[in-house]
């Protein structure tokens, strides 16, 4: 993905579209939270996995039992504090911001 980004913005470099790489990476890090809340299954796996991001644990067994949708979840204070920008990074993901600066 690292290549794919990489070109993609190096291509399109030319023209100013800070604000368009600005939609497109929130949209990008909201889809990747939610791809790690939907691996997480289990209600035990999503509340071990908040508590080892640093959650407390009433606040991580209530987001781990939610009925929300991925979508809407991935979009929550709990997984935006969690995961946040510089853990995606640690964890190998490309920001589109990062690479057009």
């Amino acid at each position: 993905m690292k290549a794919f980004v990489r070109g993609w913005v190096n291509y399109f470099a030319a023209s100013t579209m800070a604000k368009f790489v600005r939609r497109t990476d929130e949209w990008l890090r909201r889809r990747i939270r939610q791809i790690y809340w939907k691996q997480w299954k289990k209600v035990r796996t999503k509340f071990a996995a908040l508590r080892k991001l640093g959650a407390d644990d009433r606040v991580a067994w209530e987001w781990a039992n939610t009925r929300k949708s991925y979508w809407h979840t991935a979009n929550s204070w709990i997984l935006s504090t969690s995961l946040t920008n510089d853990r995606l990074r640690n964890l190998g993901w490309t920001c589109l911001g990062d690479v057009y600066k």
